[in-house]
């Protein structure tokens, strides 16, 4: 009987293992055949392709298990049997039924090109048909209410016409160009694409293109880049689950500046855009920015004095990010690992959020060593990789962007000023008061399913039963007359929250069950969630149910709200249900106003 390894060992291996060293992905994915251990999601995933597809298979597998603790039940449909597979209703993967389908076509697929000297109607017509038969797989896959994962295509580094690829719109490149981008623009909610494209770009189509394996084995790109592949399907479908990173926590010195402060000074560190070196760290900042602008939360994490640290920020001309744009600062001589637990109380986030960003490897070490669910970038020593090496390991991959999230950086950044606001009231209700928040709770409205999805798939805390659903499983459930979809929205004299919690109700006979119920963990403790139960009664009542039926399932995460349905004055019926009849219950009174309240 051959050796078992632990999934703790596989993935302290894969985490010292280069992601171009197929060889030993692949010896470690045959490990996780053999592994001894389950991990804690079990997904049904079916993988469709046009060329072999085997090894991408193994590698998902490999990913999926040893970084997101995902078990992957893997459909592995047949050479060049997209269609077959999709199309015919009595093959295997119907009856396997997956949670997820990735569909990974190759350009060879497209038979249907422009002809030469084609003109822009031609074209379009050529372009219909293609975008037609896709949309055809999607709407059969829809039976089975899969998310849809599909590679898009990989424009080839072969020019036909050379120069001219580039501007003829009827070239094979051009509209190759085009069918990628009016996929994407006209896909559903539960298609995401994956883009091949950028990834050969990177590597180099040249590399990415191995003829020679393709004429052996049908092999589809050079398998020196299987690792980036499995690394792309799988941060997408991981984030599907919930496993998505929103918190940048940089180190200071010779991280997002050259030299140190303290000894330096705030003027004598390497930031002169004239210079090679601070043009680098004035590149990294730019990066950080753009990555602030998109919603992801910025905290430092320095040793250092705090003053001192604080200087280049307001005193450095050539600095790019402001103190403005930090929402945690922290700056003292205590170890990483503790700073980074001080600056997850404080934001109020899990450090499973946190992707670490030092110069320093001990530093690095110490918090791999001891806080095992942070993202811990490994930085090389030249600054001007750091953007590289930052955006190549797709720590924010997220499968949307919402209005919600453009605004988050800011929101976190505003939360320091209501705690100063709170420390000048001695009553905790005068502060709620002071706050002047207005809240709206509502059905949900169709603009909305992405940011409502999207809190399902993140929110951990305020989460009583942790189910996870995908834009096309809401989008279902809104068009189902048994289910009823509730959200609510927040604001207070500093920020507009947005969209903060998410209800699915569905209707069981007589009875309603509060089928999911999150919040957003940045209004917790501001009453929102009694006038969201007002408002669950309210509906209850219309749908003609006679009581309301709860569940609270444990997570790692959710102990906050283990007591939260008996607080409401429901009834325990066992196990984790709880039961609601006292619709005459009077509404607990908050500080909150209801929109068109007079």
């Amino acid at each position: 009987m051959g050796k078992t390894y632990g999934l703790d060992e596989i993935k302290a291996d894969l985490e010292q293992t280069p992601i171009t060293d197929t060889a030993k992905l692949i010896k470690l994915a045959k490990r996780v055949e053999k592994c001894s251990q389950t991990p804690k999601i079990s997904l049904k995933i079916a993988v469709l392709g046009t060329n072999s597809i085997q090894y991408i298979c193994k590698i998902m597998r490999l990913f999926l298990a040893a970084k997101y603790n995902i078990h992957a039940d893997i459909y592995e449909g047949r050479y060049d049997g997209i269609a077959s597979d999709v199309l015919d209703e009595s093959s295997q993967l119907y009856s396997f039924s997956p949670d997820v389908v990735v569909v990974i076509p190759e350009i060879d697929d497209i038979k249907d090109i422009p002809a030469l000297m084609s003109d822009s109607s031609q074209i379009q017509d050529v372009l219909n048909r293609s975008i037609g038969y896709y949309k055809t797989l999607w709407d059969r896959l829809a039976s089975m209410n899969p998310h849809i994962f599909q590679a898009n295509f990989v424009i080839p580094p072969v020019s036909q016409l050379g120069n001219l690829e580039a501007n003829c719109a009827f070239s094979k490149n051009s509209f190759l160009h085009r069918l990628n981008l009016e996929l994407a623009e006209q896909k559903t909610n539960r298609v995401t694409f994956l883009d091949f494209d950028s990834l050969a770009a990177n590597v180099g189509k040249l590399r990415w293109f191995d003829y020679p394996s393709y004429f052996l084995y049908k092999q589809g790109f050079c398998l020196d880049f299987l690792g980036n592949v499995g690394a792309l399907i799988c941060s997408q479908i991981a984030a599907l689950v919930g496993f998505t990173r929103k918190c940048l926590v940089l180190d200071l010195d010779n991280t997002i500046w050259g030299g140190i402060v303290g000894d330096n000074g705030f003027d004598g560190i390497e930031l002169a855009p004239n210079s090679p070196i601070g043009e680098s760290y004035r590149f990294f900042q730019r990066y950080i920015l753009e990555l602030k602008n998109r919603g992801v939360i910025l905290a430092v994490c320095s040793k250092n004095d705090e003053d001192i640290a604080k200087e280049p920020f307001y005193k450095n001309e050539n600095m790019l990010l402001k103190l403005d744009d930090i929402s945690c600062f922290v700056a003292n001589w205590d170890d990483k690992a503790t700073n980074l637990l001080r600056i997850s109380k404080e934001l109020n986030i899990g450090t499973d959020s946190f992707v670490f960003f030092d110069d320093n490897p001990a530093e690095r070490e110490i918090v791999i060593a001891n806080l095992h669910d942070v993202m811990v970038i490994d930085v090389p020593t030249d600054p001007a990789c750091y953007v590289s090496a930052l955006d190549t390991a797709r720590a924010f991959d997220w499968l949307q962007l919402t209005a919600e999230d453009l605004g988050r950086s800011s929101s976190y950044v505003s939360q320091q000023a209501r705690i100063q606001l709170e420390s000048s009231f001695v009553s905790y209700d005068e502060y709620l008061k002071a706050l002047g928040m207005t809240a709206r709770v509502s059905i949900l409205a169709q603009s909305q399913i992405p940011r409502f999805s999207q809190l399902i798939n993140k929110t951990n805390q305020f989460n009583l039963r942790t189910q996870r659903y995908s834009e096309s499983d809401v989008a279902g459930f809104a068009a189902d007359d048994d289910y009823r979809l509730i959200y609510a929205q927040l604001k207070d004299k500093f920020d507009d929250y947005g969209l903060i919690s998410s209800v699915i109700l569905h209707k069981q006979g007589d009875k309603c069950f509060i089928d999911t119920w999150l919040m957003s963990c940045r209004v917790l403790k501001r009453g929102v969630e009694y006038l969201i139960f007002s408002y669950i009664v309210m509906i209850a009542r219309q749908m003609g149910c006679i009581g309301i039926i709860g569940e609270y399932i444990p997570s790692s995460k959710n102990s906050i709200v283990k007591d939260f349905y008996p607080q409401l004055g429901f009834k325990h019926m066992g196990d984790n249900i709880w039961f609601f009849d006292k619709f005459d219950f009077h509404e607990i009174q908050t500080f909150i106003k209801l929109e068109g309240d007079n």
